[in-house]
Parts: C-alpha cells; structure tokens; sequence
C-alpha cells in the first residue's frame, strides 16, 4: 500500500515517520515548508497538492486541526474523495465533533472510499514513538484490510464501533477524563510549590502512589522542570478536545462538573500564555498564590 498524511505537524509528523519506518511509500502535505522539508529528510514524497495525494495513495491518514479542516480535505472542491479510487481509505486520526465525523460519514457514503474513524491518544511521545492509542470505527472487514497501515503507528488499536462518530464519542469521554487529571495536577502542584514542598518529593510520591499515571507523572515532570513550550503538547489542542467534550454532554444532558472546570483552567492557561503547551495552565495558579514548583526546591 501507498500512504499519504495530511498535517506533518507533531501528531503527523510522528505518523510520517513510522510509516516510512515500516517500509510504506509515504506522500505527505502540509502548508509549512519547514514541516514539509523535514518530512522529504526523513525519506517522505512531497505531494502537489491534495488531489495528488489522493491519486497515489491507497490509505491517507487526515491529521487536521478541526471538522471544518477535515470536511475541506475531504470533501471540498478537489478533495480526497474527489481524487481516490474505490476500496480505498481515508484515516481521521484528527480529533473533531462527534457530529462532524458522522456527517462527513453520510455524505461519503455513495463514494466506494472507505471512511475509518480513528482518533489517537498518547500525544507528541506517543506519535513520535509509534505507539498511540487508537479508537477505530469502521466495519471488521474494512478495519482487517487496513490493519498493517494502522498498526505502523499505533501499539494499541481498539475496535469501538462500526460507523464513523463512534471514534470519536470515545475520544471525547477520554479527553474529559484526561482534562480533570491534568488541572488536579495543576492544582496539587501549585499547593505544594505554596507550602514549601519541592517539586521532586511531589514527584516521589505522587509517581509511587496510586494516583500516580502517566498523565499525571508526565505533566508533573514538565512543571518541576519549567517546560512550558516546545514539549509537543500545545494548550491549544487539549483547549479544542475539552470543548468537544463539554459539547457532547450539553447534546446528551450529561453533566460534566470536572471536565467544565479543566475547560476554565486551560481557557485561563490559553488566555495568558497562547503559545505554551498544557502544563502553563501551572503559572497561572502559581502568579496567583505568588510561588512556584522547581525539581528542587519551592520559590
């Protein structure tokens, strides 16, 4: 199979780099040169545009920001469908509203491409490392055909449902889950930084504990050690994935008390310091109480 990706950002740059890894013909696209330069350096083929991709390739991964993104890709004027050939498919590893995905689903629908729904956890490391998460929706059979594509990315491929929004439903009870566990930590950090408790005792405890996991000993690590940029974990993302979350439970009438006050702390954190990355929300709490976590010392 040729595979193409769509968005050689952190999250697709990753994808990039273990397809090629696992001997897959990789095109990719992107609107940064930069990424698009680094991506021809690790041995990916540049496409033209968005209909050359989709001419070539056999699976093309769709690692975009949002619906609207994707939809364009997808389904705009010389979209996706528009260009591949029947029993081919189109991967959303991109995180959108569950409603977006279905309806980009419908209108695929009489085209011959398959559609998997498949949105990703584990982050810039994760990506990177080749060992996401995947929560992916398609029918057995069409999951079975494109399951080496998948598997050159992902250490975990759980099968969610048959038709696309299902990826994404689970997606977003997870991102509710994961904002809750990130602004506790958050919150425990700037405590103990307030009472004089050093970052790596916290860390200690805390990664020995049974609250200790990798969300909350990862963002523990970034906090202690000042990393507010540049870790591949733009607020920016999260922000986006806890709005979709808060929206799916207004849809369902599902109170979500938790998931809504991560959605004001990381709205603080977004608000203050746009360009940082999910731990920053930590420095906005921290010029509140007037102290910070260091590895080795509260100031």
């Amino acid at each position: 199979m040729k595979c193409g990706i769509i968005g050689l950002g952190d999250m697709g740059s990753g994808l990039a780099k273990n397809l090629i890894k696992s001997g897959f013909e990789t095109y990719g696209l992107d609107l940064d040169p930069n990424r698009l330069g680094a991506f021809i350096d690790m041995g990916g083929i540049a496409a033209r545009d968005i209909g050359n991709i989709g001419a070539e390739c056999d699976a093309v991964f769709v690692m975009v920001m949002n619906g609207d993104q994707a939809r364009s890709v997808m389904l705009g004027k010389d979209g996706l469908v528009s260009h591949m050939t029947a029993g081919s498919a189109i991967i959303l590893t991109a995180t959108i509203k569950p409603h977006e995905a279905r309806a980009i689903g419908a209108d695929m629908a009489e085209s011959g491409i398959h559609l998997i729904d498949t949105p990703v956890s584990g982050g810039f490391p994760g990506a990177q490392g080749g060992t996401l998460t995947m929560m992916a929706a398609a029918p057995d059979a069409v999951l079975d055909l494109y399951a080496p594509v998948m598997a050159a990315v992902s250490a975990n491929i759980h099968r969610v449902g048959d038709r696309p929004g299902d990826g994404q439903t689970v997606k977003a009870c997870l991102q509710s889950l994961i904002g809750a566990q990130f602004s506790a930590t958050f919150e425990a950090a700037a405590l103990a930084a307030k009472a004089g408790v050093s970052g790596q005792v916290l860390l200690d405890v805390f990664s020995s504990s049974s609250a200790g996991c990798g969300v909350v000993n990862n963002a523990l690590e970034k906090i202690i050690d000042r990393q507010f940029t540049g870790t591949g974990s733009s607020i920016h993302t999260m922000h986006k994935d806890l709005t979709i979350s808060m929206g799916l439970g207004e849809e369902l009438g599902v109170p979500l008390h938790t998931a809504a006050a991560a959605m004001q702390i990381f709205h603080a954190g977004r608000t203050k310091y746009p360009d940082g990355d999910n731990w920053v929300c930590t420095r906005v709490i921290e010029e509140i109480v007037g102290a910070e976590l260091h590895r080795n010392k509260a100031k």
